[in-house]
């Protein structure tokens, strides 16, 4: 049975208008003078075109106010999912994957969704990108800001996800994500490859892939995608993974998450399993008061974003929280949150503002439901 939490909601950008108003797949974090940054991949035609761009946005009030749109990455390709940890004091790590907009150029959903106009640009747009200029761009990569404004040269990581790396408890780096290669097999790879573990020693200059987690035998690496992770004060991590039907396999719920723990840094990882629940792709947190949340898009009706919550470090989790469910239509999501002064928890996702519009960045401020 679905809850609902005591919750206030509002905007971070809204350029529905516009024609390159499309906002998508966001994450946020917040610096230790208090300020909230969200970065997407905005100022985008459509959910699939090749003008995405990584977008900083900043709040110095708790998420009440926004600055405009920063842009901080804008590569020749289409610049994808955005993730922003902080690094602590002004330091940010952003991070993000390119894709080939060429290969959905004859994709029907694709075609639809853009007038005769823009599928006009489109065309002309990846007509005059050769394979070398696509092939020098492609793949997953981070930036390093000092102070939140100068960005660092582009670092080709080894896996991808769409909230980027974690830091953990000694100072390293955790990026658990989605195989990606650094070649013209970066699509195939996003599709077909493992979930794996990196780790970044040395404050994300160099990463090295030190654990891949085993899925069920009745299942392929094509049905995972898009994980989370977050760490615990005992030192086990807990993975969480999209996991969706492929072509092939379609033996568990159709869009749902599974799960997976790590005891050793992320070397080693337990067989994942399914939670049951509806709804993908995750973000984790863990609260001060020691419960970990986890926040999804639920992409049925009533369409919007949810959250589960988990007392006892992952073993059980207390479901379908509705944080809202007046999404106009399932091209919503991928909400991540992080915890205010207050304890209050602040989750920003991406999902039209309404029926007809282009998706907006929006928030939700929520408490914590008292526990029976």
């Amino acid at each position: 049975m679905s809850k609902r939490v005591k919750a206030s909601h509002g905007i971070i950008c809204r350029l529905s208008d516009e024609e390159m108003g499309y906002f998508g797949w966001p994450s946020v974090a917040k610096m230790d003078d208090g300020t909230l940054v969200v970065a997407s991949s905005g100022l985008r035609g459509y959910h699939v075109c090749p003008w995405g761009k990584t977008v900083l946005h900043f709040s110095k009030d708790n998420g009440n106010t926004w600055s405009e749109p920063v842009i901080v990455n804008d590569s020749p390709i289409d610049d994808r999912d955005a993730g922003v940890i902080s690094l602590g004091g002004k330091k940010l790590l952003i991070s993000w994957f390119t894709s080939d907009t060429r290969i959905y150029l004859n994709n029907e959903w694709v075609r639809k969704s853009m007038s005769e106009a823009m599928l006009k640009k489109f065309e002309e747009t990846v007509a005059s990108w050769s394979d070398e200029m696509v092939y020098s761009h492609l793949g997953s990569w981070i930036r390093i800001s000092e102070d939140g404004s100068k960005w660092g040269n582009p670092i080709r990581v080894p896996v991808t996800a769409p909230h980027g790396p974690i830091k953990l408890s000694n100072g390293n780096l955790l990026y658990f994500g989605k195989a990606a290669v650094a070649d013209r097999n970066f699509h195939s790879e996003l599709q077909n490859g493992m979930i794996r573990a990196s780790v970044s020693k040395d404050g994300g200059l160099t990463w090295e892939v030190i654990g891949e987690v085993p899925i069920p035998e009745d299942t392929e690496a094509a049905n995972f995608h898009e994980p989370h992770a977050v760490e615990l004060k005992s030192g086990k991590i807990i993975g969480m993974i999209r996991y969706q039907h492929s072509q092939k396999i379609k033996n568990y719920d159709r869009f749902t998450m599974f799960q997976t723990e790590s005891f050793d840094g992320g070397k080693t990882w337990s067989i994942a399993r399914p939670t049951g629940v509806s709804g993908s792709p995750p973000h984790l947190l863990r609260h001060s008061s020691g419960a970990i949340i986890c926040v999804y898009g639920y992409r049925e009706i009533p369409y919007g974003q949810r959250a589960m919550i988990s007392y006892d470090e992952g073993q059980t989790w207390d479901t379908d929280y509705i944080l809202r469910d007046d999404g106009p239509d399932s091209d919503l999501g991928y909400p991540a949150s992080v915890e205010l002064d207050d304890g209050s928890i602040f989750t920003i996702y991406y999902q039209k503002y309404a029926a007809g519009e282009k998706t907006s960045l929006l928030w939700t401020r929520w408490e914590l439901p008292l526990r029976k």
